[in-house]
């Protein structure tokens, strides 16, 4: 079978991030900021050149011709936790980066870890091979957010643009407020969620077959070799690579769906998801960059097609963004300026789609009724 090398390489430009890290290890000083400014500036302005990417590939490709796409997210792993614990050996041992520098250093390995890591792994996780399961379980473990991934199948999916679904930022919603928020929520609706499906088979939250288990071994794993090459300095930079990791993600979350919702039809239940509940790009060094993660409306519409198939819709099937991801994410750092972006297009997509809904106060305060026995 054919399994053409050319169309995957543009994916592949997240690679430039291991090296950037590689300098700025070595050189100190604010040789760091190479890094952030490759995932976000250089991004956002190869979008400007290059513009936008509406062509859609054949969702029939065999899974066979996408070998060289899928094995980015495969070697990325051993790549991203060779960057990590690397660096926590050499700020322990080299002796000539300054605390600040160190700081620098593993905030740009969280822009890594954030930006490339967790899209990947939120790749491999919607994937059937156990492999690549494990893998995304891996990438997760390296940024202390394991709960993600039952967080994700299990509620986000399901409940997406609802009030159920807490990574569903709702409008007029700051991210700071929102950031607070799902730190908070989503570990308990991951725990709720995976201890009903246990329950349902008539077993208790400490079965083995408990995820959260796998979890905990895998970080506390992480957290023990951080500390075995670099000791408490290793376990702290590791843990602020972490949360600077955690917040892209969420960054990210925020964008994603931020003010749309489903239509309520009573009773706790939602209308299908379809494309028009998460917010679309079509920009294309930020959809090569984040493998398509931008093209997020066919994801939720089709959760089981791989990255590379993803399709784009024009304007009259689902709400486009101005921006790439990138510059998305800076603007919403700062909630009035995200307020006078994004509410306006958010209430344009009230107009365009449910010209029927007159009353979104209960959409917006999150109060409407939910089946029996939610979370």
């Amino acid at each position: 079978m054919n399994r053409p090398l050319g169309p995957a390489l543009p994916f592949w430009m997240s690679l430039v991030m291991v090296p950037l890290a590689m300098l700025a290890a070595a050189r100190g000083g604010w040789w760091w900021v190479l890094m952030p400014a490759y995932a976000w500036y250089l991004v956002t302005g190869l979008d400007a050149v290059l513009g936008r990417s509406t062509g859609n590939p054949d969702t029939e490709t065999p899974v066979g011709r996408l070998l060289w796409h899928r094995a980015i997210t495969v070697i990325w792993f051993p790549l991203q936790a060779a960057v990590i614990f690397g660096a926590i050996w050499h700020a322990g041992h080299a002796g000539q980066l300054s605390g600040w520098e160190k700081m620098g250093l593993f905030f740009g390995i969280g822009v890594m870890s954030g930006t490339i890591g967790m899209v990947y792994a939120h790749e491999l996780l919607h994937q059937k091979p156990a492999h690549e399961r494990w893998l995304g379980d891996l990438l997760l473990a390296s940024t202390l957010y394991s709960h993600f991934r039952s967080e994700h199948l299990l509620v986000h999916h399901a409940w997406v643009a609802t009030p159920r679904d807490a990574v569903s930022a709702r409008y007029n919603e700051g991210f700071h407020r929102f950031f607070a928020r799902v730190l908070r929520e989503c570990p308990r609706s991951a725990w709720a969620a995976e201890t009903r499906l246990l329950a349902r088979a008539g077993r208790a939250w400490s079965d083995r077959r408990n995820p959260f288990w796998r979890y905990g071994a895998l970080q506390g794993g992480m957290l023990a070799l951080a500390a075995a090459l670099g000791g408490w300095q290793g376990m702290l930079l590791f843990a602020w690579q972490a949360l600077v990791a955690i917040w892209q993600l969420e960054l990210t979350n925020y964008v994603e769906h931020y003010g749309l919702t489903r239509r309520h039809l009573g009773g706790g239940r939602y209308e299908h998801v379809l494309p028009r509940h998460s917010w679309n790009a079509s920009h294309t060094a930020s959809n090569w960059l984040l493998i398509n993660l931008q093209r997020h409306s066919d994801h939720h519409y089709k959760p089981d097609r791989r990255f590379p198939l993803l399709q784009t819709y024009a304007d009259d099937e689902a709400p486009q963004l101005p921006f790439g991801y990138p510059a998305m994410t800076f603007v919403a750092m700062v909630p009035p300026w995200w307020r006078r972006r994004m509410n306006p297009r958010v209430r344009a997509w009230r107009r365009q789609f449910y010209p029927e809904i007159t009353d979104w106060k209960p959409y917006t305060r999150g109060d409407l009724p939910m089946p029996r026995g939610s979370l």
